[in-house]
């Protein structure tokens, strides 16, 4: 990050800016999503599997990205991308039935995913490949303190103003900052000049380990709060205080999965983060005590950091810079084929077989992932040499 503020200062400004604004927005929807939706819409496990999964169209669609870079930079969709985002809390707020609800959701999804895809592919571009995993670390550390202010705002505030307002608020808030950034310029300079679309055979396990991890990620972030919420009756202020103590954690821990990776490599490290998962998974289809639960919640909230080593395996074996942003988004699109099914079914299994088929399916994948991140194999110029 010191490198990067010296000969790119316009970048990371840019950069530490909109991620704040997306990642506030972002948690403040999704600490109140699952009890604005219980509480107020009376919304069912199937319901919410078609919610989530409907969330992740917008991803599956994330390889439009790599034709809307051949027209606008990344810099610039990132800013409208940040508008979008807000409008579509904004109206979460005014939800009152299910399918408004998922309208507000996939306006709210496409802001988000798009974001996402153009952010990673800035770093990747703007950052020397021995600095990507201490810059990534460092960057989402950044956001985990945006996401502890969003946190505290519904801790301390959702019982006196009520979700929809401060839904209403913050989406106002984020559209609004969208329309500063979209205003300030694109900040481009410093990346390489064209784009380029084009996939390539020796990505294949950088693109399946892409889906998997979707996989995982999904029946995750769907089922294990909505289990919390449905079956133990935690309220509003649990919920926060769960993404309160996450946010806390990644401050520090994402700084220094940054650090390990760039030490120690990224299939070690994903091969570590893999492992603790599978007890992960197994705790939450098996326990039934509650301070256990949120203890496995926070620890698998802080194995997401270690998701920065796919992203920068990917920078080491690119063949060229500029292939980066269209395989980043091809990559989203993978990942999301996943997350768009994974939810349906889960959420349709919940209610045949109970809540311990989703997570039991998790151990499959994490599983096989783990398997496949033994044949993680980087050129000799990039391997990381501990000490």
């Amino acid at each position: 990050m010191e490198t990067l503020f010296k000969t790119k200062r316009r970048i990371l400004i840019y950069l530490i800016l909109s991620n704040f604004l997306l990642i506030f927005g972002f948690r403040i929807w999704q600490t109140m999503l699952n009890n604005f939706a219980v509480e107020e819409i009376g919304i069912g496990p199937a319901s919410i599997g078609w919610l989530q999964s409907l969330r992740e169209l917008p991803g599956l669609m994330g390889f439009l990205l790599g034709f809307l870079v051949l027209i606008f930079s990344e810099m610039k969709i990132m800013a409208l991308c940040t508008i979008l985002m807000g409008i579509g809390i904004f109206l979460t707020g005014q939800a009152n039935s299910v399918p408004f609800l998922f309208t507000s959701t996939l306006i709210m999804s496409f802001g988000f995913h798009f974001f996402s895809s153009s952010n990673s592919s800035v770093v990747l571009m703007a950052v020397e490949k021995k600095n990507a995993p201490k810059a990534m670390g460092q960057l989402s550390s950044l956001g985990a303190i945006s996401a502890l202010i969003a946190t505290g705002v519904v801790f301390f505030f959702a019982d006196n103003w009520g979700y929809r307002n401060i839904f209403m608020g913050v989406g106002g808030l984020i559209a609004v900052g969208g329309v500063g950034l979209l205003l300030w310029g694109d900040g481009s300079d410093g990346l390489p000049p064209r784009r380029k679309i084009i996939l390539r055979k020796q990505y294949w396990l950088y693109y399946l380990l892409s889906f998997l991890m979707g996989c995982r990620r999904h029946i995750f972030t769907t089922f294990a709060i909505f289990l919390l919420v449905k079956e133990y009756g935690i309220s509003v202020q649990t919920t926060a205080i769960l993404f309160f103590v996450n946010s806390v954690a990644n401050i520090y821990a994402l700084q220094m999965i940054g650090k390990l990776v760039g030490r120690w490599g990224e299939r070690l490290m994903l091969s570590i983060a893999f492992g603790a998962l599978i007890f992960i998974f197994l705790g939450y289809a098996y326990i039934t005590y509650l301070p256990v639960l949120f203890a496995l919640f926070v620890l698998d909230n802080v194995l997401f950091g270690f998701n920065l080593a796919l992203s920068t395996y990917f920078q080491k074996i690119a063949v060229k810079p500029e292939e980066i942003t269209s395989n980043v988004a091809v990559q989203q699109t993978i990942n999301h084929i996943a997350a768009v099914v994974v939810p349906v079914i889960g959420g349709i299994a919940w209610e045949a077989g109970g809540s311990r088929i989703p997570f039991l399916t998790g151990v499959a994948i994490v599983s096989v992932s783990l398997v496949l991140a033994q044949f993680m194999h980087l050129p000799a110029d990039a391997t990381p040499v501990a000490g």
